[in-house]
């Protein structure tokens, strides 16, 4: 396993663990801005069916190919678009599950974007959400010598170029306005972002030991503002 893909077990795997124990069989996913296909494909292997919506071509050439190679090209549906026109590709309530991974940080309006994501589910259908966490945000550019950065983001959520920064409660209050129940907060990446590559190379075993570590604190509250990103679970 190489060092990316060792680091990308780390970072996903609170997130899949979580999303992974609420499906039910033969569950309908939309994953919005889902790329290539990270976790639609790995979803379609259970026997989900997933349709990913992302305005890249290119990552949805990849999500083809990636498919194919998984062998459920039949359960894995891309369409080009994202959050402003998903109701064209996805009808109302006709999803089970909604992934909406890394997006609410750079769309607009955040807060209609959620609206809209809930006309999409079903009754009692599940969202899956994930958001960069503004405190961790702070920690980081501070200690890289941003110290403008870092103050400017202590209160605006916008205050750097790659996106929004949230807090928790600030993610649990758009949740609540547009109609949201909120049943699951995750800490996740608390220690993955702060550990060397090099030592999950040279450590046998440290993959798999920062990842128990990582599972292990994600439903601690006190650890919640160390993490680089918040995952939310609530039902429409």
């Amino acid at each position: 396993m190489s060092t990316s893909e060792r680091r990308s077990t780390v970072r996903t795997g609170v997130v899949w663990d979580a999303v992974q124990g609420r499906l039910e069989p033969g569950a309908r996913v939309v994953d919005i801005g889902g790329g290539t296909g990270g976790f639609a494909v790995r979803l379609a292997e259970l026997g989900h069916a997933v349709t990913v919506v992302d305005p890249s071509p290119d990552a949805l050439a990849a999500l083809d190919r990636r498919a194919d190679e998984a062998d459920v090209a039949d359960l894995v549906t891309g369409v080009q678009g994202d959050l402003t026109d998903l109701a064209d590709h996805v009808p109302a309530g006709s999803a089970g599950v909604v992934l909406c991974h890394g997006v609410l940080e750079v769309v607009p309006a955040p807060a209609a974007a959620l609206r809209t994501i809930a006309d999409v589910l079903r009754p009692g259908g599940l969202l899956s959400l994930l958001v960069a966490q503004r405190h961790a945000a702070v920690v980081a550019r501070a200690m890289a010598g941003h110290f403008q950065q870092a103050l400017a983001l202590l209160d605006d959520p916008a205050a750097v170029r790659s996106g929004r920064r949230y807090t928790a409660d600030e993610v649990a209050a758009l949740l609540a306005d547009a109609g949201f129940t909120l049943e699951e907060t995750h800490a996740v990446r608390v220690f993955a972002d702060l550990v060397p590559g090099s030592l999950l190379d040279l450590e046998p075993g440290a993959t798999a030991a920062l990842v128990d570590l990582e599972r292990a604190v994600a439903d601690r509250p006190e650890y919640l503002p160390l993490a680089t990103q918040v995952h939310l679970l609530a039902t429409r």
